[in-house]
This record gives structure tokens, sequence and C-alpha cells, in this order.
């Protein structure tokens, strides 16, 4: 007999969180899973679980946030239809409580890691905040040792999570005449080389940085090109500072990128220089599945992705000369590029397939039913 689950997202935009579901999705072990998702109406995330033939039951009063009375309400009725054994719930505390009362088990994915602030990591805070997310969740996920670490600073029991990295579906190479025309899309001509950072134009993912560090190897006389690729409410305030800087034909917003695998296959070295909010970057392990290098902030999730010295570097957050001279010494020792190169292609089989995270939730889920 199948185990009935139902995965609960309540974006209503595809970003990591959503990614990491759709990669659930098409690799759970059908024969073994009954599957079924929960949406708010109009998510970008439905066509593509529809294409998938998996059934998509959309509700009112979930779309971006985690607590609403009224959808708990309604949850809980379709919990009670639909019958499931086990809700998984990505960042959707109306889902738990109606879970609970509905009488499955309940699952619940952490898919961020930042500070948290005070009011529920000290004192009585800290003893509510456990009390109530111990009560509404037989298992917690952490994407990364970091998102574990916020979880048990702020009072829920260790014995409660499991660490289970995020995973990807591998990027394949692409054929010399691809990457010609890839290139001359991005306007990446000999001798310059390519160096990409894949993240929301936010403050908090450091930006500004990577562009300093650009700014310092291009005062230095290096051939490259510099790609920012995404959007977010940053992006006025970062075009300006490269306009300042007189570097709009080096550093390149390219914004939304549907097919950023087509970006990432003509990228040399990847930065991430997140210093606020960063859990398992799903652009940093796609880079890995091409034996890209990566150049990271020591902040959240990154050292666990990133191992210094082995398959990319890791700096201190908010240094820009740590990212610049990181990115210089990988361009100057082909050597040590090919060997990170290698290792991380190494890393990523190992650990941060789509299969590997996708096999280790389901053993979540055999516990919790066992």
């Amino acid at each position: 007999m199948k185990i009935k689950v139902i995965e609960v997202s309540s974006d209503t935009n595809i970003g990591g969180a959503g990614k990491c579901l759709l990669t659930l999705l098409e690799n759970f072990n059908y024969d073994k899973f009954d599957v079924k998702v929960v949406l708010p109406y109009n998510s970008l995330l439905k066509p593509h679980i529809d294409k998938m033939g998996i059934k998509v039951i959309e509700v009112d009063g979930i779309a971006d946030k985690s607590l609403d009375k009224g959808a708990i309400k309604a949850l809980k009725g379709i919990f009670k239809r639909e019958k499931p054994d086990i809700v998984h719930t990505h960042a959707s505390m109306s889902a738990r409580i109606a879970a609970r009362f509905a009488g499955a088990k309940v699952v619940y994915t952490r898919h961020s890691v930042f500070p948290p602030s005070k009011r529920i990591s000290k004192g009585l805070g800290k003893c509510i905040n456990g009390m109530i997310n111990n009560y509404f969740a037989d298992s917690i996920i952490a994407v990364a040792e970091a998102a574990k670490d916020n979880l048990t600073d702020t009072g829920i029991k260790e014995s409660k999570i499991k660490v289970v990295l995020n995973g990807v579906e591998g990027l394949s190479p692409v054929s010399a005449d691809e990457t010609r025309i890839i290139k001359e899309r991005f306007d990446l001509y000999e001798p310059f080389r390519a160096i990409s950072i894949i993240a929301r134009l936010e403050d908090i993912k450091g930006h500004e940085y990577f562009i300093d560090a650009a700014d310092r190897l291009l005062r230095k006389g290096y051939k490259l090109k510099f790609y920012i690729a995404g959007t977010g409410s940053y992006e006025k305030q970062l075009k300006e500072k490269v306009r300042s800087l007189n570097r709009q034909e080096q550093i390149i917003f390219t914004g939304f990128i549907h097919d950023v695998q087509k970006l990432m296959a003509v990228t040399d070295i990847q930065v991430n220089a997140s210093y606020g909010t960063e859990a398992t970057s799903l652009a940093l392990l796609e880079g890995m599945s091409l034996g890209i290098p990566a150049v990271v902030s020591d902040f959240g999730g990154n050292p666990g992705v990133i191992k210094d010295g082995v398959n990319g570097f890791v700096v201190p957050k908010q240094n820009a000369k740590a990212i610049a001279d990181k990115i210089e010494e990988l361009l100057n020792d082909e050597s040590l590029y090919r060997e990170i190169s290698e290792n991380s292609k190494k890393i990523f089989k190992k650990t941060f397939t789509a299969s590997a995270m996708t096999r280790q939730t389901e053993e979540v889920y055999y516990d919790l039913i066992n």
C-alpha cells in the first residue's frame, strides 16, 4: 500500500524552495508514494507540476505567507478529505497546524538560513517558539547544517531535525558549436573569461562586494566579464554603483534568465557573496556539476557546499579583496583550476544529486510511518 503524501508550498513565484519541491516531485518513487500538492491560487509552480501529471489542490489564504486563520480551516478540510499519511510543508505554519488537527504526520522543511532574532532565541521567547514548533512537526528537514543550528538556537529539539542537503539535476556540458552561440549571446569573446554571480538582487546577497572585487581585478588589467544574473529590490542601487565605476561594459546585468544553464555553460568561476541569508545555493550545485570552481562567503550553508581549497574557496563575508584574491589565484594557476574543477564534479555526484536529496527525504517519510 502506497504512503499518501501531500506537499504544501505557499510560494506564488519559483524560488529556491519551489525548485527543491519540483526536484522532489520529479524524482519520488511513485511505486511507493502517492503524492499530491497544495498551492496558493495562481502559483507559477502549478504549470510545472501539471506537466508531471500530479494533482494540484489550490487554496486561498496561503499565498506567500506562513500563517492565516482562514487557511487553517480550509487546509484542515482538504486533509480530512484526502486522508494523507504525511503532510510535508515548505514554510506554511497554517498547513502544519491543519495537518496536526487532521491527524496526519507533519514534516516541515527549513529552506533558509539567517540569524534568528533575540525574540525567539532567548529566554521565554525561545521556550515558546520551541514548544510551538516541536508540537506542530513530527520531523523537521534542514537543508544545511547552518539551518539546523538556526532551529536548535530557537528551541527546537535536535532529535526532530534531519539534515538533507539540497540536490539538483546535474547540467550537461554543451558542444563547441553551442558554446560559440552562447558566448555571442553574452558578448563574451576571446580572450575574455566569465565570472558569474547568480542570486536575487537583494542587499544581503552581497553583490556590492562582487562588484568591488570585479573592479579590483579589472584595474589590474585582467580580461574578464562579470555577469550578475537575477532581479530584485536592490537592482537600481547596484546598477548605479556599476555606473559610478564606469564598468558597464565589463560588469553586465543579465536580468532574470529562464535558461540560466546557458550562462553557467560559459562561466569559468562562480561567486556567492551572501552575508544575510543562504542555505544551500542551487546555483552553486549546478555549477559544481559542470566543474565550475566557486569563491563563496563563509556565511550560512556555503561552507557546507564549498570546501576551502578543495572545490573552491571560502572567504570572509563582506570582503571584496578576499573574493578578488581567490579569483585571481584560480585565473593564474591552471593546475589548481583543473584540480578544483575535477573535485567539484566528484563531490557533486557523491553528495548533491537530485536523487540523493529525494531518497533521503523518502527515508524521513518511512521513519515516520514506521
